[in-house]
């Protein structure tokens, strides 16, 4: 049987340097922040859609901006996930295809000025690259977050936010902890004095 530790030590590692080749080129992510601050402060939606892990993904950080992301004084965040009501999933799925479960949930509810965030690792996903052009078309912001390649997802992006690497574990890793990064800078802009406890 293989040794743990050096297994352990070599996914450990591969993060760390991705965290420090994000650190090298973070402009995307400061000007994503500033998107997300002036859609909340415009009364803007914000809207996250993915698949398996990238779906638990786009399920978490629109959590932590409905409540993590609150600052006294401050508008909050009008976000919501396209991959938490199964019911229509699964309607849109059986009924029409799996490629139009995240396309016909915009269509009701995406308007001008609003930002939909994809995630995926492969940046490939034809039910995220639909609901990608429909938004361009509409003149909503899109944002995607993938892999080191970013797919065909990109070229429907106005930003798009790759991690260097091609392993899904380690995308779908660096992609919360990205999210975290940016929920944890919105909430010390708005206020300087805030400390975790």
């Amino acid at each position: 049987m293989k040794k743990i530790e050096p297994i352990l030590h070599s996914f450990l590692d591969e993060q760390k340097i991705c965290v420090s080749n994000i650190t090298k080129n973070s402009k995307d992510l400061e000007d994503l922040i500033r998107l997300l601050i002036k859609a909340r402060n415009n009364g803007k939606k914000i809207f996250t859609m993915g698949n398996g892990g990238s779906g638990s993904t786009a399920s978490h950080f629109v959590s932590d901006l409905l409540k993590t992301a609150i600052i006294k004084d401050k508008k909050r965040f009008q976000a919501f996930s396209l991959t938490d009501n199964i019911p229509v999933i699964l309607a849109w799925s059986n009924d029409v295809s799996y490629d139009r479960i995240f396309i016909e949930q915009l269509k009701n509810t995406v308007s001008n000025g609003d930002v939909v965030i994809a995630f995926s690792g492969s940046g490939n996903s034809k039910n995220l690259i639909s609901a990608l052009k429909f938004c361009k078309k509409n003149h909503v912001k899109c944002i995607g977050f993938s892999g080191s390649l970013g797919g065909k997802m990109k070229q429907y992006c106005d930003l798009c936010i790759r991690v260097p690497s091609t392993d899904m574990l380690t995308i779908e890793s660096q992609h919360v902890l990205l999210c975290h990064g940016i929920v944890s800078t919105i909430r010390k802009l708005g206020n300087p004095q805030f400390k975790y406890n």
